[in-house]
């Protein structure tokens, strides 16, 4: 996990900031969008990055805490976001023991982080994040299938697998959807998204 943070701190130009800045939340989650909380309620956004779909969620009333491990990304989130009114966290997969402290949450969102982790590292994080939802909580992952960014790797994943993990940690399923990658590059290289929507059940 070291070398991948350390991969984004390097990667973390100004390019790579606004390119990342650039995209539309609404359109990204796209696929899910009908499943996330219409209330205002609590939110962890893990892998923030610079905060962009954070913001997003703490513009439609949520409050929001966003995780990042990597200084320098945290700090762009910071400048760019600090309006928002955004809790920001620095902490990391697969413990995550200080974002527990500040659960439940209603909703817990990882887009583009799970393939940074391997199977081991997933098979700890999974019940630290059935764990982080409250009653009625939801958790959106969208897993990248694909290679990762030089310094940047990814490991497989297996949609079935984490599907039955998940289970195994007590959470349903509300969906599963493939989705094609935004970026032309990305497409190019066969790079394609998996967007899942688990929910602790309420009683």
């Amino acid at each position: 996990m070291n070398d991948i943070l350390d991969g984004y701190a390097a990667a973390a130009t100004p390019e790579l900031i606004e390119r990342y800045e650039a995209f539309d939340p609404a359109a990204l989650y796209a696929p899910v969008l009908d499943l996330l909380p219409q209330t205002p309620g609590r939110v962890a956004d893990i892998g923030t990055g610079t905060g962009r779909d954070a913001a997003w969620f703490a513009g439609q009333g949520h409050r929001v805490l966003a995780v990042e491990p990597v200084r320098a990304l945290r700090e762009a989130g910071m400048a760019r976001h600090g309006d928002k009114g955004l809790t920001w966290l620095n902490d990391t997969l697969p413990e995550l023991a200080a974002t527990r402290q500040h659960g439940p949450f209603d909703l817990v969102t990882l887009n583009g982080v799970w393939q940074h982790i391997d199977d081991a590292a997933r098979a700890i994080a999974l019940p630290v994040l059935a764990g982080m939802l409250a009653p009625g909580g939801r958790l959106v992952l969208a897993l990248r299938h694909g290679a990762g960014a030089a310094g940047r790797p990814a490991f497989p994943i297996c949609d079935d697998d984490t599907i039955a993990a998940a289970a195994g940690c007590g959470l349903a399923l509300l969906r599963c959807r493939e989705a094609g990658s935004h970026q032309a590059a990305n497409r190019a290289l066969g790079v394609r998204w998996t967007w899942m929507v688990f929910e602790r059940p309420s009683a």
